[in-house]
């Protein structure tokens, strides 16, 4: 009873977290990936897509793309119609339409590393090989989201060859920005001409992105209260885990995952692949 209230009481007041708690409207359109697979920059190319008129920043992306982990139910039910709405969770039946944006686990670790540096969840000089074991084995502070093979694998054996799911790679994003998000824009139902798809890019562009963080760090979520000399927006680059992982880690992940992987067209290194893996895996989805 107790409990009950203090559930309502937070509804009411504003004071609960989204989560995996919200109403789900039919026009809604999810963005979701595992944490630090590019969910932040997709989210901004995007808003620039949707809303051309508008100066996208961090002061204004929570409300223009809001994100389930940091909105209360009640608000998160006022935001206008049709809704774009970001999400870190594994699947969830009630998503009409899913954007989902996968990157390659090897890089994912690296970056996540400093993610939790930077919030302090680990201190500097934290172990990699301790990290990458508590990666694999979904002990970090993400556990609620599944691990990244939980995670992705739960979006793509389900949705993959329906209409309402588009899958994206945050590698071939980065390759051909303006192809795949002429992709985006044609999921979403937009009419996108190379004037506005290039002015979303740019407007969208790591570097900008940076100088937005150095200047509303302290009004953003993400960011305020958090360390400052760790910066939330990170290299914007695929494949540094070729020069940044040690070899003990890599195999651990393509170990644990490497059938996945290699089905996402992430070739392994460590670890060896039958040949009818690579022909099965040039099949991919997206």
């Amino acid at each position: 009873m107790i409990y009950g209230a203090k559930v309502v009481l937070k509804y009411l007041f504003g004071l609960d977290c989204a989560g995996r708690n919200f109403a789900v409207f039919p026009d809604d359109t999810m963005l979701v990936s595992y944490p630090r697979s590019g969910n932040t920059w997709t989210r901004f190319l995007i808003a620039n897509l949707v809303h051309p008129n508008q100066t996208i920043t961090f002061a204004n992306i929570e409300t223009l793309v809001p994100d389930t982990s940091s909105i209360s139910s009640r608000a998160l039910k006022r935001n206008p119609r049709p809704r774009i709405i970001k999400s870190h969770d594994y699947f969830d039946h009630r998503y009409p339409k899913v954007i989902y944006i996968v990157r390659d686990p090897r890089d994912v670790v690296l970056s996540y590393y400093e993610f939790d540096r930077k919030y302090r969840h680990i201190p500097d000089g934290h172990p990699m090989e301790r990290y990458v074991k508590d990666f694999v084995e979904g002990k970090l502070v993400s556990s609620d989201w599944g691990t990244w093979a939980e995670n992705v694998a739960s979006w793509v054996s389900t949705r993959q060859s329906r209409d309402n799911f588009l899958l994206l790679r945050y590698e071939d994003m980065l390759e051909n920005t303006r192809r795949e998000l002429a992709r985006v824009a044609g999921f979403l139902g937009l009419a996108s001409s190379d004037e506005t798809l290039e002015r979303a890019i740019s407007a969208s562009s790591a570097d900008r992105m940076r100088a937005l963080e150095k200047q509303e760090q302290d009004q953003w979520i993400a960011t305020k209260k958090r360390r400052k000399d760790i910066p939330f927006v990170g290299a914007a680059a695929a494949g540094g885990w070729s020069n940044n992982l040690p070899e003990p880690c890599i195999k651990q992940i393509e170990s644990a995952w490497g059938d996945l992987m290699c089905s996402l067209g992430y070739p392994l290194v460590a670890v060896r692949v039958p040949e009818e893996q690579f022909a099965s895996s040039s099949a991919v989805p997206y």
